[in-house]
């Protein structure tokens, strides 16, 4: 199965969204993330991404007669790499980019109706700005980002720290 494929279905999208942090877990402690997925459809999802290569097995124990292993999301391998990008059709993206939009709204909603919110306290920002950049300069700014995102990856969960999805899309933006 492509690698588009495999991450487009919404929950194996959702599994992946949770270990997006870097934090591994067994298919149980996934099972608490994400309450609402039913267990045998974990259990299914969860093999199909670690039998693609996309999430690796870090640790494997027996508990109960039975096997627990515990997953991230594989680190040399990236979800969605340039050349699968680049093999995608316009309908491949349209999908891809439908599937990503749906995620943020399905974070954004379930932030809303948890616990009393207050999106200024909580860093909730969304906004857009339009550059005139070369694609030289746009390349530069899309590299300082990763990096500064890449300088933030393997916090640990602790005291004052707040888990937090930062998601960006560039695109033209054609008159």
């Amino acid at each position: 199965m492509a690698t588009l494929d495999l991450l487009l279905h919404p929950v194996r999208l959702r599994i992946m969204r949770a270990l997006l942090d870097g934090r591994p877990a067994t298919t149980a402690q996934l099972l608490e993330r994400l309450p609402d997925i039913a267990p045998a459809t974990m259990y299914r999802h969860v093999a199909t991404l670690a039998d693609a290569g996309l999430l690796e097995v870090l640790e494997e124990k027996r508990v109960r007669g039975a096997v627990e292993r515990t997953y991230r999301v594989h680190r040399d391998r990236p979800a969605l790499g340039a050349a699968d990008r680049a093999a995608m059709s316009p309908d491949d993206h349209r999908r891809a980019f439908t599937a990503f939009t749906g995620g943020l709204l399905s974070d954004f909603d379930r932030y809303l109706a948890g616990k009393p919110t207050d999106p200024g306290a909580d860093g909730v920002t969304y906004q857009q700005a339009a550059l005139w950049l070369t694609d030289a300069e746009l390349a530069e700014l899309l590299a300082e980002l990763r990096a500064a995102v890449t300088a933030r990856l393997g916090g640990e969960p602790g005291a004052g720290r707040t888990r937090r999805m930062v998601s960006l899309v560039a695109m033209p933006a054609l008159d």
